[in-house]
């Protein structure tokens, strides 16, 4: 289960946060236009080679999450397939390339401009005269005016997630000819090269009844490189085949599936051949990497030990299931006692085998590794508490160390464990600046300077209490903590233990959710909230609290101060939970004590996140290349509604300012593209002032593919180029670059 927020160009993002007081006008200038471009991270790993090394033919499995509801990327429960079917058949007038960055596509564009400025911004659109739709029709000047009106947020019979950019625009008309396209905006839009991508024909956006309908369990008419075949809901896979009318390179594959896989299944579905592209857990990895050492190592096993050993001896098990009957025969048990020993003995021979054919099969694949285009962070919920105060939201910040944690997920990965210092774009994006110095690094007595300000101090009365629900603290708090990592639902109070730990939270080496299951922390994607988590987190296993944490509690008014740390229970959250741990760990260092429970990945973002139900909590968001549209709905100061409630939008820190509303409303209108840059830094300085959201490190991407696919993997910012995706030619070798580790 992923815990990412909303895609962001299927649905708008929010967070919020509270005032960030007086801070010097030099911190938070942001970086000048004239900054270096920064350069992403990690490359793309997709193993490049050029089409005339790619054969013709073939189909590619590809595992994906689920078969969307819709097809439509602009419906409120649109997810990740969604957007892979509509990037593969739909026109899109930009593609991001390897930095993040948005680059015009020349398969349906010439050029895009801006011709005028005042007194209205004035775009034009130049068509490439080969861009027709699958009927024959080209596309044109009506297609773009269907979507506008669509998406404009007029007409309510349109069931729309977002119209973000679209309500701006004044009007749409042709332009000298056929091929041009001339939208005139009501207000100046620095974001106009977001819209029309993807583009969807008249036929969907021209009325509301196909608008909402008619694209969700097909698309009739589309003009990519591939068009959608065949939606098959109850064998959950869509199948997309070659377009007969594509203009540009031809496909290379003849058919893409997309093929509805478990996480927890991949590993074996890889093996049995039914997919050969997924995006992978780390212990799906550590699989693949054993099967590969073993292969490299002559004589060795697909489940070979170090140096080439086996690592259960050939025969061992007929041996072992021999003995079993003649040990219970002996002893005068029963022969039907003896046969269940037997069978019991044959199941688990069974399994080894069939582990060990998973392991052979398994040879044939790698792992190709990046970073995804998005970050996990620490969320800090100011609605109410202690984290009402910004005081002490900065000193959880200063509290905790980024690096540390950032080694703790990636180190063992292989990728390099660099803290993310933005919360509005990635390394390699034109607005991203290390902007972490507005609110200060790692700093125990800072922090603690900072609580002793906001009155929390160490060794003053505390009232007892015991909330409804709770698990108690000392012996049950540590019971509890036994009986998570066994799976079970509970709390576990870092803090309150009488056992010492000399364990340094920097070292990501020791056991529980150790680096073996520091895979990714799920995957966002859903427009619909289907983030999960449960009610409580626990501290990974040996997380004790230093033996002298009793001195150190710190009270207010009676209280002590205790945060609640949700996290999900899921398989797939274990690296969520590994981070949870250390940051506690980190905390209680500054007497900040936090209550880790985990929920279910059902009820965690729906329930907890959403609803505010929290102190602290992880989950990601994905990186925009136009954060002044995107990310506001993230970051904006919630506000009442009508009925009484806060809108929080996407905020769902619940912290805000008027001054980083206004710095977006500045960048999102302003047309000079360094100002607007400038303008979204100046935002990210006082976002981090604010201390509502902590960016701790960008999330890994791992995806298993078959050696002998190409121009597939691990994209990082890049668009998939569908096209040149393909099975390499026999004989041929992958272009030099990042490739399969």
């Amino acid at each position: 289960m992923s815990h990412n927020g909303v895609a962001l160009r299927a649905v708008t993002r929010s967070v919020v946060f509270l005032t960030a007081g007086a801070l010097a006008v030099t911190a938070l200038s942001g970086c000048s236009s004239e900054d270096k471009a920064s350069k992403p991270l990690a490359e793309q790993d997709i193993a490049p080679a050029a089409r005339d090394r790619v054969a013709d033919g073939g189909t590619l499995h590809w595992a994906v999450d689920a078969v969307p509801e819709t097809l439509n990327t602009f419906q409120a429960d649109a997810d990740a397939t969604t957007t892979t079917v509509a990037q593969a058949v739909l026109p899109s007038m930009y593609r991001l390339d390897a930095n993040g960055r948005p680059q015009v596509n020349p398969d349906y564009l010439e050029s895009a401009k801006v011709v005028e400025t005042g007194p209205k911004q004035v775009v034009l659109y130049k068509l490439n005269q080969q861009a027709v739709w699958s009927d024959g029709r080209e596309i044109g000047a009506a297609d773009f005016a269907a979507q506008w009106r669509a998406l404009s947020g007029k007409d309510s019979a349109y069931w729309t997630a977002r119209n973000a950019g679209y309500e701006r625009i004044e009007k749409i008309e042709r332009g000298a000819n056929d091929l041009e396209v001339k939208v005139t905006f009501a207000r100046p839009y620095a974001d106009w090269r977001s819209l029309f991508s993807p583009l969807y024909p008249k036929d969907v956006m021209g009325t509301p009844d196909s608008f909402n309908d008619s694209a969700r369990k097909k698309l009739k008419v589309t003009a990519g490189p591939f068009q959608v075949k065949k939606v098959d809901r109850k064998g959950d896979e869509i199948t997309l085949t070659r377009n007969p009318r594509w203009w540009g390179h031809p496909a290379k594959l003849n058919e893409i599936v997309l093929r509805a896989v478990p996480r927890d299944k991949r590993a074996t579905a890889l093996a049995a051949g039914s997919i050969e592209l997924a995006e992978v857990d780390p212990e799906a990895l550590g699989r693949i990497g054993l099967a590969a050492r073993a292969g490299a190592t002559p004589g060795g096993s697909p489940v070979a030990g170090p140096g080439g050993r086996p690592a259960h001896p050939s025969g061992s098990n007929l041996g072992a299931a021999d003995a079993l009957r003649s040990w219970a025969l002996a002893h005068e048990d029963d022969e039907e006692a003896a046969d269940e020993e037997l069978s019991a003995s044959q199941k688990k021979r069974r399994a080894l085998a069939a582990y060990e054919r998973e392991q052979a099969a398994l040879k044939g694949y790698e792992v190709r590794r990046s970073l995804e285009p998005a970050y996990t962070q620490l969320a800090l919920n100011g609605a109410s508490g202690p984290l009402a105060d910004e005081r002490v939201r900065r000193a959880v910040a200063r509290a905790i160390d980024r690096k540390a944690l950032a080694g703790v997920v990636l180190t063992p990965l292989g990728l390099p464990a660099v803290p993310v210092g933005s919360h509005l774009a990635l390394s390699g994006q034109d607005a991203y600046a290390d902007n972490s110095g507005a609110l200060g690094g790692q700093d125990a007595k800072e922090a603690r300077a900072l609580l002793a300000d906001a009155g929390w101090v160490p060794g003053g009365p505390v009232e007892k209490e015991k909330k409804k629900g709770d698990k108690a603290a000392g012996t049950e708090g540590r019971k509890a903590e036994r009986d998570t990592a066994d799976g079970d639902d509970g709390t576990y109070i870092v803090g309150e233990d009488d056992k010492s730990d000399d364990k340094d939270p920097k070292d990501h080496r020791g056991s529980g959710d150790g680096p073996r299951h520091l895979a990714q922390d799920g995957k966002q994607y859903a427009n619909k909230l289907k983030q999960g988590g449960a009610p409580g987190a626990y501290a990974p296993k040996g997380t004790a609290a230093p033996a002298d944490a009793a001195t150190k509690v710190l009270a207010k008014n009676g209280k002590a101060l205790a945060l609640r740390f949700v996290v999900p229970s899921g398989p797939g959250s274990g690296p969520l939970r590994t981070v949870a741990g250390r940051i506690s760990v980190m905390l209680e260092k500054v007497g900040i004590r936090t209550e880790i429970s985990k929920v279910s990945d059902e009820s965690y973002f729906k329930d907890h996140i959403a609803s505010g139900q929290y102190d602290l909590a992880l989950y990601s968001w994905p990186a925009s290349a136009f954060p002044a549209t995107d990310a506001r709905p993230i970051f904006a100061k919630p506000v009442p509604a009508a009925d009484g409630s806060l809108n929080v939008e996407q905020n769902y820190t619940r912290v805000g300012t008027d001054q980083v509303d206004q710095l977006f409303d500045q960048a999102v209108a302003t047309l000079d593209e360094g100002k607007s840059r400038s303008l979204i830094r100046k935002a990210d300085a006082r976002i981090w002032a604010a201390a509502g959201s902590i960016p701790l490190y960008q999330r890994p991407q791992l995806t298993a593919v078959k050696k002998d696919v190409v121009n597939a993997g691990s994209f990082g910012f890049q668009t998939p180029v569908y096209e040149d995706m393909g099975f390499l030619k026999k004989g041929a070798k992958p272009s030099s670059g990042p490739t399969g580790h």
